[in-house]
């Protein structure tokens, strides 16, 4: 009777590692994929001011064709433009990247490529430059991911329109609790005066001042008048975005009180806080 028992119990362990084994072969894995080809075309991207809605260059490429034990892939397949100037090998802190989903083709008006090239890869305009694209295939949650090969071409960047309309009059205070002024408006003397930015380009205002910690701010261009003001958009208290707009959130302030420089740069619509 106890070898019976023992006989039973070897055929269940048995049983059990041939399930085991065909749970492993039926498992779906990924077993290649071919890196995407990338053209253009265009070789020279004409950006000129006042033709800005035209098309001035447009990329290709294939299908990377992902591969599964099962087949071919059924799954989106996402891509990632990558714009990086020539000899950085997209890996410098400007690099522009753009997602295209599901699609194997992307235009670019010379408005798109003008903003690209000047605002968010901030290279000085008026001058030529040679420009790497790539494009990186990705499955989901960014997965198994594949690089093109490069394509370059050259444009020459003027100034774009910038991503946020500079105050009217030239004129940029701050308020709110992070300040002594608290959320005054109109400014009372002196805080019209110590709270006011200095202009320092025609799109980058900038001030120092004393700031309070847990408090928030916003910005205003004309006393007493909270409809044109300048809103926090993301980021955090030391840096991020921003826009025109007269609505919540207000900027935070640091968690550490100092007297901090505020830089604000309408260009790029983009805003920092250093510690002085």
């Amino acid at each position: 009777m106890k070898n019976i028992r023992l006989s039973f119990v070897a055929l269940l362990a048995m049983a059990g590692l041939f399930t085991s084994c065909e749970k492993d072969e039926n498992k779906i894995f990924s077993t290649a994929g071919t890196p995407p080809v990338i053209t253009s075309n265009n070789s020279a991207a004409r950006l000129v001011p006042g033709e800005e809605a035209l098309e001035t260059i447009r990329f290709s490429w294939t299908n990377p064709n992902y591969y599964f034990t099962t087949g071919i892939s059924s799954q989106d397949v996402n891509y990632a433009l990558e714009f990086d100037t020539l000899g950085a090998n997209f890996k410098s802190a400007n690099k522009n990247v753009v997602t295209v989903a599901k699609d194997l083709t992307r235009a670019f008006t010379q408005l798109e490529l003008n903003s690209i090239l000047g605002n968010n890869m901030k290279l000085p305009l008026g001058r030529t430059y040679n420009v790497e694209a790539r494009v990186v295939s990705t499955l989901t949650n960014s997965s198994l991911p594949l690089a093109s090969n490069t394509w370059r071409f050259t444009a020459t960047p003027f100034a774009p329109p910038p991503k946020v309309a500079t105050p009217s009059a030239n004129n940029l205070w701050v308020t709110g609790s992070a300040f002594a002024s608290s959320w005054s408006n109109p400014l009372p003397n002196p805080f019209d005066v110590s709270q006011k930015f200095t202009r320092v380009t025609n799109t980058l205002y900038e001030l120092v001042i004393p700031m309070i910690p847990g408090g928030a701010y916003k910005l205003i261009q004309t006393q007493g008048d909270w409809s044109t003001q300048y809103k926090f958009v993301a980021g955090d208290a030391l840096a991020g975005t921003f826009e025109k707009r007269d609505a919540d959130p207000a900027f935070p302030a640091p968690a550490v009180a100092g007297t901090y420089k505020l830089r604000f740069d309408f260009q790029a619509g983009t805003f920092t806080a250093t510690k002085q």
